[in-house]
């Protein structure tokens, strides 16, 4: 066989875990990892491990850009960091061609991944696994070819990760480009590149496991069918968004969007959404406090591997426990996302009759206090001091809120411990309230209000802890336009998904931030006198966003070598 050096995927070693295996780093054949006598597998399957640790995000942590969330570059928070950094500089779009932000800016981390996957996939099919050696699967299933499907997938939702982001890219299909070869290829048009990944999902769907899969504590991290739908209900939602669907940067250009607007794109992504719901498999939590530091549970359609660790609340935690029990407040919640918490009765706080401006957190909406801390917040045995020179906002130059709110999502359950401690928890990718509101999302566009949504809403609703009220409705009105119930559904999809790195996209696909940021962001000031506490909003945040911003340039080293490479419009 011809001998081919390549450098597996692995930075470090990764650690063992579930089924990951840890991956040596040295550059070895490929004779070696898909080895024609290897009837177990072992280093072609150690290859697709380490697929899944390299995987996007490469780090596994939600402060993943340069140290700060995504979400502290949209609207719903900012970095507590006053120094610049890839949030603010995604925030002000302070970034081009040549000096990217290359934290999420990941062109050639993907490419990388699907290199990688194409290996896997070209070569996997000489390795004579024997399936009587493994765990037994459904009946039609192999291990190869189930194998081989989550190695399609991976390569999907790499191509996936770029599209949202740069618009139609250039597809390899299996080809695996050597060093002298033709790398100039153009890139494909958005439509293409939609078509591709739903085309791969709808292939591979019946040769993954399905959820609940066996031995979870093998293989939970592995794709499955439920995985590979969500990926495609993703795909088809954002391609039926504005930003695409109607509303194409440059109108006539087929690698930033559709050249018109087609409804029938909204009936589809309503309908991908609707096959998960229907496998009956995934089900809303009860507890969403637990939700991401409970393992295995029926919400969760796919995730990347993590572990036990407190480093959340190390990094997020707010400021003022000490350096022992640690809390670098590294993200401040706005005034904005604070704001878009109705009462727990479910009416908004602008027309509510008992939103009190004096005692604004009282009787909220319960996920307010379950995704961020404000002041009096019960937390490490004490409640929170987040008024001006209090004990978790003393001012002076450490960092710290700089809005009077700290992030609170994700972390385990120290209200009342005195330090914090290690929680189990995974990343995240895709999970079923997602689902649920891609559904509700894509059906009210296409042929607005009905039960259906209605009813999801409300089942929504009711799980957060909102009122059911005297109608039963939990604050939701009745008889709702589409332009109403579109914004209602923005509303809870901005709740429900906060911080889980679907704002900054969201405000892109529907097309509105260049209004959203357009305009100062704000925080709380609070001041103490005499006990007495007074409430100020304060801008804290000065966004920039322009027309170009709703792609990312492509890398000016890629246009620069490659004749057939055109950069995004408003890039040049």
């Amino acid at each position: 066989m011809k001998k081919i050096l390549f450098i597996l995927l692995c930075t470090t070693a990764f650690a063992c875990k579930k089924d990951y295996e840890a991956v040596p780093l040295e550059s070895i054949t490929i004779d070696y990892v898909f080895d024609p006598l290897d009837s177990l597998g072992t280093n072609s399957n150690r290859f697709l491990n380490a697929m899944y640790s390299d995987m996007f995000p490469q780090d596994v942590t939600i402060n993943r850009v340069g140290g700060n969330l995504l979400d502290a570059a949209s609207d719903d928070a900012i970095s507590s960091d006053l120094e610049e950094n890839d949030a603010s500089r995604l925030g002000k779009g302070r970034y081009n061609a040549y000096d990217r932000v290359s934290s999420d800016m990941i062109w050639g981390v993907c490419y990388k991944n699907i290199r990688a996957a194409n290996i896997f996939i070209n070569n996997i099919g000489i390795v004579p696994v024997n399936d009587s050696r493994f765990d037994p699967l459904p009946v039609g299933l192999t291990v190869k070819g189930t194998w081989k499907a989550e190695a399609r997938f991976l390569r999907a939702l790499a191509y996936f990760e770029l599209l949202k982001r740069y618009g139609g890219i250039p597809l390899m299909g299996d080809n695996v480009l050597e060093l002298g070869e033709n790398v100039e290829l153009p890139r494909n048009s958005f439509e293409a590149c939609v078509d591709y990944i739903v085309s791969e999902m709808d292939a591979i769907q019946d040769s993954l496991l399905s959820y609940p899969v066996p031995s979870p504590s093998r293989n939970s991290h592995r794709v499955t069918k439920g995985a590979a739908l969500a990926l495609k209900a993703r795909t088809l939602l954002y391609a039926a968004s504005p930003l695409f669907n109607g509303g194409n940067v440059d109108a006539s250009n087929p690698l930033t969007g559709y050249s018109g607007f087609d409804k029938q794109r909204w009936l589809r992504a309503a309908d991908a959404s609707k096959a998960i719901m229907a496998l009956g498999t995934y089900k809303l939590v009860d507890n969403t406090t637990q939700l991401f530091i409970t393992q295995y549970n029926t919400e969760i359609l796919f995730f990347k591997q993590w572990g036990a660790n407190h480093s959340i609340e190390s990094v997020n935690g707010p400021y003022g426990f000490g350096t022992q029990i640690g809390g670098n407040g590294q993200t401040s919640p706005t005034q904005e996302l604070v704001d878009a918490f109705p009462m727990s009765s479910g009416i908004p706080i602008g027309t509510a009759a008992n939103y009190n401006t004096n005692d604004p957190y009282a009787n909220r909406d319960p996920r307010l206090s379950k995704t961020l801390f404000y002041n009096g917040a019960r937390w490490l045995n004490s409640n929170l001091q987040t008024y001006d020179g209090g004990r978790n906002k003393p001012d002076g130059t450490t960092m710290q809120t700089r809005t009077s709110y700290y992030l609170k999502k994700f972390m385990g359950s120290f209200e009342e411990a005195t330090q914090y401690s290690d929680v189990q928890r995974d990343y995240i990718l895709f999970r079923y309230t997602e689902v649920i509101l891609n559904y509700v999302e894509a059906l009210n566009e296409y042929s607005g209000p009905s039960q259906d949504i209605y009813d999801l809403l409300i089942s929504l609703r009711a799980r957060a802890g909102i009122l059911p009220g005297d109608e039963g409705n939990y604050g939701i009105p009745t008889g709702l336009s589409q332009d109403q119930l579109r914004e209602l559904i923005h509303t809870e999809r901005r709740l429900e998904l906060a911080f889980e790195e679907h704002r900054y996209w969201d405000i892109r696909r529907w097309k509105t931030a260049t209004s959203v940021m357009g305009q100062p962001l704000h925080g709380m000031q609070i001041v103490q006198t005499s006990g007495a506490l007074t409430y100020n909003r304060i801008a804290v945040f000065e966004p920039r966003f322009t027309t170009a911003m709703y792609l990312y340039p492509i890398p000016d080293s890629e246009v620069l070598k490659n004749s057939q490479m055109q950069q995004n419009p408003g890039w040049n």
